[in-house]
């Protein structure tokens, strides 16, 4: 049998090394959904991430009705709100000193549509424990990582120096990288895309 159509509606870098390192074969189209307008006031973080997974997946689905499409998004919860993409260093720089030696939570949303449906939606949640680095190591990691900083919700890559920046990581780590493979690979396998 041959295996469906599979799309990935993500422009995520990180997304695509995931699938690839796991032997997936995908194209890639990039959603183009407006995000904030589903970020509403006292929106739930990790239901957020699925809302929007779900709207990245349908408005690839709806131009490629024959394909499975994998919408995917991420949400962080630092101090009782929801935090978003750093406009520029200043602001990446400013966030990470706000959550030295503090808790988070990030949520790895994930949907499957065909059809211009929904198959699947679900999300993972790492619970995230920074450190309390010095100033110095701040600059250092700024310095280093640059703007690649500004495509990351937390302005982190635990796959690169990012690392350094953690006490304690509870989660998967693909969770963190932007997708909960385990769950994905499963649904990818019982809608006929992966073999069984």
């Amino acid at each position: 049998m041959t295996p469906a159509r599979f799309i990935l509606a993500s422009k995520s870098a990180a997304r695509r090394e995931v699938l690839t390192n796991a032997g997936v074969t995908f194209e890639v189209q990039v959603a183009g959904v407006d995000e904030d307008a589903l970020k509403t006031p006292g929106v739930d973080p990790r239901q957020l991430a699925i809302d929007l997974a779900k709207a990245k997946a349908l408005a690839v689905s709806a131009q490629h009705p024959d394909a499975v499409v994998l919408g995917a998004d991420q949400t962080l919860a630092f101090d009782g709100g929801l935090v978003s993409k750093a406009l520029n260093l200043d602001q990446a720089k400013a966030r990470l000193a706000s959550m030295r030696g503090l808790p988070h939570q990030l949520h790895s949303g994930v949907a499957l549509a065909q059809g211009g449906e929904i198959l699947w939606a679900d999300a993972d949640t790492a619970h995230m424990v920074v450190r309390d680095f010095s100033d110095a190591f701040l600059d250092a990691y700024i310095a280093h990582e640059g703007d690649e900083l500004l495509h990351c919700v937390g302005s982190y890559r635990l796959e690169g120096m990012g690392s350094q920046l953690f006490d304690k990581v509870d989660g998967d780590y693909f969770t963190v990288l932007g997708m909960p493979l385990w769950l994905v690979l499963d649904k990818l396998r019982e809608f006929k895309v992966l073999p069984e």
